[in-house]
């Protein structure tokens, strides 16, 4: 059964320099107090990628203090639509002159794919054009039927300061689905990035500066998330809290975020379901699978990392799978022609095996993969294209988030059984259905609990399309009109026409 994957062993690394992260607090570049930072080795190549200034709880504070001195100023606020239209444009063209250097780093950090990063860049400057566009549209609404003497208003103003707190998997996009709409709302940010991948928030950092953003409308605090993301979460003078990252991490947020009531909008975790009925095209579902559970080495909340297969079709389906998956080439993430690069660093990469070796132990089937994968020239954490078959409902790979390029393949008789298998997991990010019949796949779309259902596709994406999730996969939304809406509070005015009020007494 076992013969070769496809592997693109490691060239010669350029000797890069050293990438020094500062954070940036009201218009200023600066170290952490005492001089304190921290470094990023490439998971890929164990190369110092960069040294990072480790923020305390002093300078998480001076960044939410310059965010809330340039929100009450109103100088951002007060703008008109257009001019902010007008800087995220701007915005949108320093990142595509600067994509190459972004991209590079993102690979560096993170270890994916160099052309998936360009691709990712690339995709995150048209959604600052998306939000330039929504910030010309923004407008709240009239009424003018509550009789001849009322006229009522409703405004939708920012809501004020932002912490913004991003994950390692796609820092730079994540980040640009989530700062314009911001801007575009007329908020304030301070922006906490992943301690593992900094550096490209603050090549956006440059580019905000450079495009004329004014002083302490967009700060960055480097760092971890205690004591960073713990003042970020907490503090009095914030009023919402956008995160994209795990689960547990979002629960803590809202706890933490509760005693002041300020706004969470969080992106978490997911265990989205294939479902693929008898009659499905085969040929292009066995490509979206492979596709969506190795993109990114399958370190994406949108993965699609279980399977549910009529049983009709689910040998068939299991073995092409497995065949398609030997030809995905895995190795240096700098070489143009990988598809799949390293793991985030090897405490995940031990995460992840852990998690096969108890399904074997629990009587499933490994039909590829399952270990650790070596990579000719390279030292970093990379892991094999991994199928696992003959699972249960209740075992903890059919079940929970494993965050890694491990497919698991569960099977059903029935659309009742396929729908219970797919609302089983507490998730509810990303679903997707693959059948000929489109009263097959409407049923499914209707009655499955995740906030985005494909249909004979997989991990399609549009700026103009709302993107969350529900139960343990976050509330709020991000992207399309609803993404600009999180950043927005509602006012209603009432105004009496003429001396009309009756007296009380």
């Amino acid at each position: 059964m076992d013969t070769p994957y496809t592997l693109i062993p490691a060239e010669a690394l350029p000797e890069d320099a050293v990438n020094n992260v500062q954070h940036l607090i009201n218009g200023e570049w600066c170290g952490s107090e005492g001089g304190a930072t921290f470094e990023r080795h490439s998971p890929a190549h164990g190369t110092l990628v960069s040294r990072i200034a480790r923020g305390s709880a002093a300078e998480a504070e001076a960044a939410i203090r310059a965010a809330r001195a340039a929100f009450d100023g109103g100088e951002w606020a007060g703008l008109s639509g257009k001019e902010r239209a007008a800087f995220l444009l701007n915005v949108a063209d320093l990142i595509i002159e600067n994509r190459t250097r972004i991209a590079r780093l993102e690979v560096l950090e993170s270890g994916k794919p160099i052309s998936q990063a360009e691709a990712e860049i690339e995709g995150a400057a048209d959604i600052w054009r998306y939000a330039a566009a929504l910030a010309r549209t923004l407008h709240g609404d009239s009424h003018n039927s509550l009789g001849k003497d009322m006229l009522a208003v409703v405004l939708k103003e920012p809501i004020g300061v932002v912490s913004i707190i991003t994950p390692w998997n796609f820092p730079f996009l994540i980040a640009s689905q989530k700062i314009p709409f911001a801007l575009a709302a007329g908020c304030t940010c301070v922006v906490k990035p992943s301690e593992l991948t900094p550096s490209t928030t603050a090549i956006l950092g440059e580019l905000l500066m450079e495009a004329g953003l004014p002083a302490g409308v967009v700060n960055i605090v480097q760092g971890f998330g205690d004591p960073v993301g713990n003042v970020l979460t907490t503090h009095e003078a914030v009023d919402m809290v956008s995160f994209t990252g795990s689960t547990q991490v979002g629960k803590a947020i809202e706890k933490a975020a509760a005693d002041t009531l300020k706004k969470v909008s969080s992106e978490l975790g997911g265990k989205n379901p294939q479902v693929l009925f008898a009659d499905a095209y085969l040929d292009s579902a066995i490509d979206a699978i492979v596709f969506g559970i190795y993109f990114n080495a399958g370190e994406c909340c949108n993965s699609g990392s279980r399977i549910i297969v009529h049983e009709d079709i689910a040998e068939e389906v299991t073995r092409r799978v497995a065949e398609l998956s030997r030809k995905v080439p895995f190795g240096d993430p700098l070489h143009p022609d990988t598809k799949v690069g390293a793991i985030i660093h090897q405490g995940h990469q031990d995460k992840i095996q852990s998690y096969v070796r108890d399904a074997e132990a629990g009587g499933a089937k490994v039909e590829l993969g399952g270990a650790p994968l070596e990579v000719p020239g390279l030292e970093g954490a990379f892991f094999a294209p991994t199928v696992v078959s003959g699972l249960t409902p209740e075992m903890p790979i059919a079940r929970e988030e494993v965050f890694g390029p491990v497919l698991a393949v569960l099977t059903f008789k029935t659309m009742d059984e396929a729908i219970a298998l797919a609302n089983g997991a507490s998730y509810g990010l990303s679903a997707g259905v693959w059948s000929e019949n489109i009263h097959t796949c409407l049923e499914f779309s209707r009655r499955v609990q995740a906030g985005t259902v494909w249909t004979n596709t997989w991990m399609d994406g549009f700026a103009e399309l709302p993107f969350g999730g529900v139960k343990e996969s976050g509330q709020g939304r991000e992207l399309g009109r609803y993404g600009l809406e999180e950043f927005l509070e509602v006012k209603t005015v009432q105004m009496r026409i003429g001396r009309t009020r009756a007296k009380w007494v």
